[in-house]
Formats: C-alpha cells, structure tokens, sequence
C-alpha cells in the first residue's frame, strides 16, 4: 500500500508540473506533439488535432513532448516538416514565450503545494508555535509551585541576567537540564497577559517526569475557515519555499566547500520510506508530505542547471539579453551533461538511501 501510495504522489507531482508545461505551450501557440500519463512503452492513445494523448505502461509521472524544444532536433526534423509548422516550435518562439513555458511547470508545483496547504488549514493541522505550549502540569512538581497551568506558552528563559529564547520542546528541555537545582525565570504568556515566574528544575526528576513536571508541545493546530484558508495557506507556502531555498543554498555552499551538508538529502527511496512514515497517520500527514514535496520540486526545477527547467531559463534569459539563440551544439552538449550528471546524483543518492536502510 505504501508503494502504491508513493507512486501515485510521485505521478501527481510530475503530472501537475507537465500539466503547467502542457498548458503554456498551448497558449503560446507550441504545437504539443504528445502529452502522455506515464512513461512509454504506450498503452492507449487518442489524437486530438494536433496532439497525442497517451496512458503509458510505467507508472511514473507523465511527459509532455514539444515540437522543436532544441534548435538541433528542428534541424533534423526540418527536412520533413513545413516552414509553416516551424512557427510552432518552442526554440523559434520569442524570450519571452519560452519563459512563460518553462516557468510554468514550476508554478504548478507551487500552486499544488498552496492548494494541499490551504485545504488541510481548513480541517486543522499542527505547526510549530515558536514557543513552548504547557499541556499538563503535573502534581507536587516545580510547575505546580510556579503556578503553571495549561495551555501557557514559555517563550523565554532567563539565568544568570541572559536570557534564552524558547522555541522548540527541546530548547527548554536542554536548557532546564543544563541549570538543574539553579534559580531560573520563565517568560510566560497565558491568553494576552504576558508575566515571568521563577522555578527551580529538578536536578534529578521522578522516572518518567522531567526538570520542571510538565507535558509541553512545541506546535499549534492551526485551523481556518475556507474564505480564509488560502490566504494563510498561499503565506504558509512561501514561508516553506524561502525556508527550502534557504537550506538548499546553504547545502550546495557546503558541498562545495568539502563540509558535510547540516540536513538529509534523499532520492525516491528515502522518499517512499517518509511516505510509508507519513501513511501510518492517515491522509492529513499524506497531503502534508505531498505539499511539502511540491513546493521542493519547484525549487529544484528552478536550480541553473542543464536538463533542468533552470537550466532551459538561462538559455531564455541569454536569449533575451544577447538577442541571438545559443549555439546549437553547445546546447546538446549541455543538455546531455546536465542529464548523465542528474542521473548520476540521483543513483549515489539512492546508494546512500539504500545505506542508511541497511544500517
């Protein structure tokens, strides 16, 4: 079930970024020779106008194959293709047109991550609050003495006049560990007061209780009406993708400065084992991991790189600067690095996916 369940977020993920190809070809006047679900050999097909529609046997996405997409692959076909059809390939359309086409696969991942998030905002999911929620104060404990109750949020923590903020569970964990048996104060806020109360943490707690004897969360459910669900949901999406650039950038800095890069990186098989993850807390934690997938796969896409849609947008973007076409054969040879160069990537990815199930 959860192989079948990757599959299927791995073919809406790369069938919504062709769809947005598909779509933008169509409006800039591209003949779009097929557009096919999955991947050949082909099954079943139908020919509307100009287009192939085509159900193909691996089940891995889809494609959308568009006349002329390199001017060396026009050349070829020149010989038995119309000057009229040649006005219908991508590389003789303006700049500004193949952008449009390029981009497009990337805002449809983006809108598909804003539409997951903006749904599950309206059956409630839970976020990080940036600060400690207190959901169970427990008896004779130096929570109890410090007038702890439910639902307060600690954002803070002083000792030794320097104060520490609190944004996560494991902040006040380590830090109330660290001064077990000292004078600390807490910065609370209960509903709109905000207040400090001073506690002692236990330097050795009860079994099963911790410093201060209480249950804390670091998240919220957040959960809006639909009229507002977009709004925070489309604000919620860009915070992920600048967080997802963020890393990314910092990721490649450290790649190529011989550091070990400071988060995970994975290829389809570590990807089905979050999916198998996410599958065992029901279709919410699967819309979720779909989103958050979406939202990478755009930022990805967008990276300079040959074979990739940032790599096309380069091309484009000398195009519209220099006003000449990049030579045809620098453009194949690029293309096909960027292609063995990703598959390459992706098998050591997969190696090390591999690995880490091992271990």
């Amino acid at each position: 079930m959860s192989i079948l369940i990757f599959l299927l977020i791995l073919s809406i993920l790369v069938l919504v970024h062709e769809f947005g190809h598909f779509i933008a070809a169509k409006r800039s006047g591209v003949l779009v020779e097929e557009f096919g679900i999955g991947f050949p050999p082909r099954l079943l097909s139908i020919k509307i106008k100009e287009t192939i529609y085509s159900i193909n046997l691996i089940p891995l996405g889809g494609f959308v194959k568009l006349y002329g997409e390199e001017y060396q692959e026009l050349s070829r076909k020149s010989k038995v293709k119309s000057q009229k059809l040649k006005n219908k390939a991508f590389a003789y359309k303006n700049p500004w047109q193949k952008i449009l086409i390029i981009v497009a696969g990337v805002v449809g991942n983006f809108l598909l991550g804003w539409f997951l998030i903006s749904y599950l905002f309206t059956q409630g999911v839970p976020t990080p609050a940036n600060r400690v929620i207190v959901e169970k104060v427990q008896d004779k404990s130096p929570a109890k003495i410090a007038n702890l109750q439910p639902k307060d949020a600690i954002y803070a923590l002083k000792v030794n006049q320097k104060i520490y903020p609190i944004k996560t569970s494991t902040d006040l964990i380590t830090l109330t560990k660290k001064y077990g048996g000292e004078r600390i104060i807490l910065y609370v806020e209960r509903g709109k007061e905000k207040f400090q109360t001073t506690i002692i943490p236990r330097k050795n707690p009860p079994k099963n209780e911790g410093p201060l004897g209480i249950v804390i969360t670091s998240f919220v459910e957040k959960k809006y009406p639909w009229y507002q669900a977009p709004y925070y949901g489309l604000i919620h999406a860009a915070t992920i993708t600048q967080k997802i650039i963020s890393e990314l950038v910092k990721t490649l800095i450290q790649i190529v400065s011989f550091q070990k890069p400071s988060v995970d990186v994975a290829g389809p098989i570590g990807i089905a084992r979050f999916t198998s993850e996410a599958a065992k807390f029901g279709h919410k934690a699967i819309f979720e991991l779909t989103a958050l997938l979406s939202l990478n796969l755009s930022v990805v896409n967008l990276l300079p790189f040959p074979a990739l849609d940032g790599g096309r947008l380069i091309f484009a973007l000398y195009e519209l600067i220099t006003k000449k076409r990049i030579n045809k054969k620098l453009e194949s040879y690029l293309n096909l690095f960027g292609f063995i160069f990703l598959i390459t990537v992706a098998i050591l990815v997969s190696i090390n996916d591999i690995l880490k199930i091992y271990r």
